[in-house]
């Protein structure tokens, strides 16, 4: 459940070379990656009827779902592992990993084909829940970004239509759509100016912007050099500012650290 690997091993957990012990930690990545508010109310309440109230829980764990059969499936037809199960196995293990932003590791992903580890840092933006130890943008800016992108269609053939955005029961106020839509452009632009800094000082476009999307989101590992058979050690002093400064930007979700650098904040 912690951020960014930490292991008691360099391995991490292909330490162990154990299914059972690769599936509680499987297990427990997922309720991490979960509002811990739900959690809450789960206990409360003595019963799991608050997860499938949970607009966020549920698409979370679909999407991680399909991306495990999908990723499996596509290791296989590469012949990446004998079997499909032993590539259920690693795919489900590494991609829940990254994906909830923890971070650990059973395998070197950065041999798999590249689809795959591109994907799980793409999912590790996205599947973390709001109130989680994940990072990222959140599940939940994922789905009012995708029901914005719809509304904005349906507008076009329909413009005189009352369409309000609802997740779950609720329905969002245009102004935090706006807040959200900003949010996810800091967010971006922020990889996109840290990426381009290490590419400036020298480092390899692949490790570059697979690790300020790892650093960002804190979710441990990156590609290539940082890779998850690496670490950041090979990094020199200005990258690894770099990279703290990604670090500290997805912790405080963008805002809190660039409002710092505005004008209108150091006025009385």
């Amino acid at each position: 459940m912690g951020l960014g690997g930490f292991s008691t091993h360099d391995a991490s957990i292909s330490y162990y070379d154990s299914p059972a012990i690769e599936f509680v930690l499987v297990v427990f990545m997922l309720i991490s990656a979960i509002n811990f508010a739900t959690h809450y109310t789960v206990m409360h309440q003595i019963s799991l009827k608050p997860y499938l109230l949970d607009p966020e829980a549920i698409p979370m764990l679909g999407v991680v779902s399909g991306s495990i059969l999908l990723c499996a499936g596509y290791l296989w037809h590469f012949e990446t592992y004998p079997d499909f199960f032993e590539s259920l196995r690693h795919v489900a293990f590494n991609l829940v990993s990254v994906a909830t932003d923890c971070g650990f590791m059973s395998a070197d992903y950065d041999r798999w084909p590249p689809f795959v580890p591109w994907w799980m840092l793409y999912l590790s933006c996205i599947t973390a829940c709001t109130g989680s130890t994940g990072g990222g943008i959140k599940m939940f800016r994922t789905l009012l970004l995708w029901k914005q992108a719809g509304r904005e269609m349906f507008s076009i053939l329909h413009p005189r239509a009352v369409n309000p955005i609802r997740i779950g029961d609720t329905p969002i106020a245009n102004k935090i759509i706006f807040a959200v839509l900003a949010f996810i452009f800091l967010y971006f632009i922020s990889i996109v100016v840290l990426t381009f800094s290490l590419i400036f000082s020298g480092l390899d476009p692949i490790s570059a912007l697979s690790g300020i999307i790892a650093c960002i989101n804190n979710a441990g590992p990156g590609l290539n050099v940082i890779g998850p058979a690496q670490n950041y050690g090979v990094l020199s002093d200005f990258q690894t500012w770099i990279c703290s400064i990604a670090m500290l930007l997805g912790r405080l979700e963008v805002f809190t650290l660039i409002v710092l650098f505005t004008p209108t904040f150091w006025r009385k």
